[in-house]
């Protein structure tokens, strides 16, 4: 009895009532608990860092992670920049291509480009088209009606302000109708080969998925992306995340498991606006069918005037 009583205070130390036998089962079944569960959280930890050694799925400060990741990048695409996704001949239309290639495929881009620069190669012969005549040749592409009047308006200011010359800088590019930071970057870093590190939809949602940035915005994903690889490497980079989202990393349907890089560098992200819309249609496409099963479950079998049987729902039977 004294050991109980002994050990009852230890566990108890701020409880000062007459232990009874009750009281000692009690306990006992307290500390019987807390083993199994000390004994539960510990297998658990162990199986899930046999699980990381087994995935290579180690805890990576970002630079780490980030050079791992661009050694895997540099594999799998060694040369990016020898093969341009879009076709131009000069600074001129790559800069229209891009503008174009806003929310479309480059291949889409490349469909229509020999045709508008067969028309209007350079800023001058651009400005005397009717936006009419454009939308006709990239009617195709997204958003054609918003993007032809841009690029006739951004070849005649291109023609007012820089002698049909496209300028080198973030300001006076990001100043041309239908240029936009991203748009500014792409020509900056592989029409001028200046330090930029374009940010489209791939990259940014790349970058968050790999803990590379918060994924906010894509200034900050920008920003952190800048900060996390070498500024010699941004162009080969941007092009290389491009690919491998194309190829191995979609937004939705993705299995990280079979993903060469986001079998162990993904983080746990939110599912995207879009992915929760789909899971909504499903679930309301699966309730509406389950409606339907259940009122033709409800049919029963009402008589006629005629004397036949006629199926009806219990709720016009009721009326």
């Amino acid at each position: 009895m004294d050991w109980q009583v002994r050990n009852f205070h230890c566990n108890f130390p701020n409880t000062w009532v007459r232990p009874t036998s009750t009281t000692f089962r009690v306990a006992g079944r307290l500390k019987a608990s807390m083993r199994t569960i000390v004994a539960s959280r510990a297998a658990s930890m162990a199986r899930s860092s046999t699980r990381a050694r087994g995935n290579a799925s180690v805890v990576l400060d970002v630079p780490s992670k980030a050079a791992r990741i661009l050694e895997q990048l540099n594999e799998l695409y060694p040369k990016p920049k020898g093969d341009p996704p879009l076709n131009h001949g000069d600074d001129f239309q790559f800069l229209v291509a891009v503008m174009l290639s806003a929310q479309t495929t480059d291949k889409k881009v490349n469909e229509v480009t020999p045709e508008l620069f067969q028309r209007a190669a350079d800023a001058a012969a651009m400005s005397k088209l009717n936006p009419s005549e454009v939308e006709k040749i990239i009617r195709t592409v997204g958003l054609a009606p918003t993007k032809s009047k841009n690029v006739v308006k951004m070849s005649q200011l291109l023609l007012e302000r820089h002698e049909g010359v496209v300028p080198r800088t973030f300001e006076e590019l990001e100043a041309l109708p239908g240029v936009g930071h991203k748009t500014a970057s792409v020509v900056m870093q592989f029409a001028f080969n200046l330090p930029a590190f374009p940010v489209d939809t791939h990259v940014h949602r790349l970058a968050a998925r790999w803990g590379l940035s918060s994924g906010k915005d894509v200034k900050k994903t920008e920003e952190d992306l800048k900060e996390a690889f070498p500024e010699h490497t941004w162009g080969d980079v941007h092009l290389q995340m491009i690919f491998f989202g194309r190829e191995h990393c979609p937004a939705q349907g993705h299995d990280r498991s079979v993903c060469p890089i986001c079998k162990w560098a993904a983080v746990g992200v939110p599912p995207s606006p879009a992915a929760k819309m789909t899971n909504k249609r499903k679930a309301s496409k699966s309730t509406t069918k389950d409606k339907g099963q259940i009122a033709k479950k409800e049919e029963v079998d009402a008589p006629a005037e005629n004397g036949r049987l006629k199926r009806v729902s219990r709720a016009k039977r009721k009326l």
